[in-house]
Formats: C-alpha cells, sequence, structure tokens
C-alpha cells in the first residue's frame, strides 16, 4: 500500500519543480563538493540490477520516465545511489536524457550500458531493453568474478604458505636448533635451515621491504604503456591461468558486442566500446586494429582468420552469420559457450592445485624436519659407534 501512497503524491512532485530549479540555483558549496564525490564512487552491482529491472517495469506498465525514477528514488536505500538518482531527477525534468545522466557516472555505468540505453532512446523503447541490459550486465560481472576468484585462490594459498613458513622459521625452528651446541659440525641442510631461520629473525624488514618495493615498481611499471602490454601479455602466457583468463576475455567480448550490435550501435562503435572493455590490453589494440579494418570495408571474419588470440571456431561461426546478417545472435551464443567452458576450467584448476599445494606443503616440512633429525640421528649414531 506504501507504494501506491507514493504513486498517488506524483502532483506534488511537479508542483516542487520550480522548488527543484531554485534549489540548484542556491546549491551550497557542501554540496557541490558532495555531488563531486559521488562521481567518484561506485553502486553495487545489486542496486544497478534492481534499478534496471524496476524501472523496466515501471515503463511497461505506462508510467513516465522521471516518475518512475521518482519512485524508485524514494524507496532506495543506498545514500550515495538515492542522491544519484535524485540528480537523475532534476536533471531528466530538464531535457536530459537517461543515456546522459548514466554518462556522468563512468565508475558506475559502463560505456556499453550507456550505449544501449541511448540507442533504445532514439526508438522510444527504453523499457524493452532495460530487462535484457540487467541481464547481460549481471553475466558480464559474472564472468569477471570467475576469473577474480580464479586468480584469487592460489594467491590466497600462497599468502597462506608463506605465512605457515615464517611463523616456523621465527619461533619453532630457533627453539628446535637450541638443542645443538656446535653448528660448525651440522649437516649442510641443518646449517641451510638455520641461515634462512637467522634471515627470517634478524632481516624480517628486508622481507617486507622488498615486497613493499615490488609492489609499487610493479604498480607504476603497469601504468606506462609498455608495461601494461607487456604484463597482459604475461598473463596470457601463464601456465594453466592463461586458459581461463583467455576465455574471460573472449566471452566478455562476444558477449558486450553482442549486446551492442542487437541494440542497433554501429560496428564500429560498438568495437570501440568493447575494446576498452576487456581490460586485457594486449586484446585491446588488437579490436582497436579489428575496427580499424572494418572501417575498409574489411569483414571481420577476414580480420581475425588466423589470429592466435581468437580461436578458429569463433571466427568459422562468424563467417557463417555475418553473412546471413544475424551476426549479434551468433557472438552471443559464442558467449554463452566461453561461459561454460570458463566454469569447467576454473573447476579443473582447483582440483589440479590441490594435489598441487598439498605436495608443496609436504616437502616444505620434509625439509625442515629432515634438517632438524640428521643431526640427531648423527649424534644417536656416534653414541651407538662408541
Amino acid at each position: 500500500m506504501s507504494d501506491i501512497v507514493i504513486l498517488d503524491e506524483q502532483p506534488e512532485v511537479s508542483s516542487t519543480s520550480d522548488k527543484a530549479t531554485q534549489q540548484k540555483e542556491q546549491v551550497s558549496f557542501m554540496d557541490k563538493l558532495n555531488n563531486m564525490s559521488i562521481g567518484f564512487q561506485n553502486i553495487k552491482l545489486k542496486d544497478k540490477l534492481v534499478f534496471y529491472r524496476l524501472l523496466s517495469t515501471m515503463l511497461n506498465s505506462g508510467m513516465w520516465l522521471v516518475k518512475s525514477v521518482w519512485v524508485l528514488e524514494r524507496q532506495e536505500k543506498n545514500p550515495v545511489f538515492k542522491k544519484m538518482l535524485n540528480t537523475f531527477i532534476v536533471e531528466l525534468r530538464e531535457g536530459t536524457t537517461l543515456s546522459e545522466c548514466l554518462d556522468k557516472y563512468p565508475n558506475s555505468f559502463s560505456q556499453a550500458e550507456v550505449w544501449v540505453v541511448k540507442s533504445w532512446e532514439k526508438t522510444w523503447k527504453l523499457n524493452s531493453v532495460l530487462t535484457g541490459l540487467a541481464d547481460q550486465t549481471e553475466k558480464v560481472a559474472s564472468i569477471s568474478g570467475k576469473l577474480k576468484s580464479a586468480m584469487m585462490y592460489p594467491l590466497m594459498i600462497l599468502l597462506v604458505v608463506s605465512g605457515v613458513v615464517f611463523v616456523m622459521m621465527t619461533s619453532i625452528v630457533p627453539k628446535l636448533l637450541e638443542i645443538f651446541d656446535d653448528k660448525s659440525v651440522l649437516p649442510a641442510s641443518t646449517k641451510a635451515l638455520i641461515a634462512v631461520s637467522d634471515f627470517f629473525v634478524y632481516y624480517w624488514y628486508v622481507i617486507i621491504i622488498i615486497v613493499v618495493a615490488a609492489y609499487v615498481l610493479l604498480s607504476y611499471w603497469k601504468k606506462t604503456p609498455n608495461g601494461k602490454y607487456n604484463f597482459d601479455n604475461f598473463l596470457l602466457h601463464i601456465p594453466v591461468f592463461w586458459v581461463v583468463i583467455r576465455k574471460v576475455i573472449l566471452s566478455k567480448f562476444a558477449r558486450i558486442f553482442s549486446g551492442l550490435i542487437s541494440s542497433w550501435v554501429s560496428v564500429v562503435e560498438s568495437l570501440k566500446i568493447v575494446s576498452d572493455a576487456v581490460w586485457n590490453e594486449v586484446y585491446r589494440q588488437r579490436i582497436l586494429l579489428l575496427m580499424e579494418d572494418v572501417k575498409g570495408w574489411m569483414k571481420i571474419w577476414e580480420s581475425l582468420d588466423g589470429d592466435k588470440l581468437f580461436p578458429d571456431i569463433m571466427i568459422q561461426m562468424i563467417q557463417v552469420w555475418e553473412q546471413t546478417a544475424k551476426l549479434d545472435q551468433t557472438v552471443v551464443k559464442v558467449a554463452e559457450f566461453y561461459d561454460e567452458q570458463v566454469d569447467n576450467t576454473i573447476g579443473s584448476i582447483n582440483k589440479l592445485l590441490e594435489p598441487f599445494i598439498i605436495v608443496f606443503l609436504a616437502v616444505v616440512v620434509w625439509f625442515i624436519a629432515m634438517a632438524i633429525m640428521q643431526p640427531i640421528m648423527n649424534l644417536a649414531d656416534t653414541v651407538a659407534n662408541s
């Protein structure tokens, strides 16, 4: 019932338009600063998906766009998104389009989403695309999340193993080695363990400095054009992980490209948008080259033919359906195929990593145990012989 009451208050919204205009002219410095800060913040994916789906439902029911956004603003709990929607209302009343409103917040709304909305605004059928846009955005975010989870799993294991080794070297091993008085007669493995343990105990800060310095230098290097390209190229050749990385990129390329094409965005403009959405510099430059080829009236499959970045099956499907003018339908099928491949590949990688990690930990523990037990066993043999 509360929603119905809110809808009945629409005349009050219309009557307050003059007040809103006056308030905009008298915006304080803090309000301007607040509006500026919102542009640098991200809204949650869940809030954005709910916004798209509810807005589509309201527009399908015949409700005006401004009124629909006003209703959503009234019920929004996220203060950042609520302020953003409030800004949308003011700008929509002044004649600004929804796509232009979204374009002012690039951290929350991608260029692909803006262009899809802009294309359907021209046909006055915005309601028919918002639900599909929500589904596409959710799937693209899902496939990106799967890549992050695939990369985070071994990283977390590495951090845990490093922490365990650090604790053993600084707390456990020094106490166990106190039983040996004359360290000059110890075996080579024990001496090596002592050296490593002493380094961890007395020079632990060097390890921190090296890690921090490496992270800072890597971050700076990645921001340079050559560094970004070489680092992304390295990611495409990491053993085991390069498979899932490439499939994720191809899935994002196919899904976003298909969504733009089906929304009547030109092929050239679609390729330009997709090049920024794949996040990998190697693929970005290749897609930009593809865009230039398309400008020269070259077929997409002709430009990609023989390129190792794009598999033959994808090129062949594009070739067949490009000739039948159903490119968008084909490309989305490719995206669905790679989505399934990503799930299977990530599952396989996790299964392969588990025994590898177990073996690695076993080797570390075995080395430490042997380095400690070997001099004890030698001492026992000496006593027995004497």
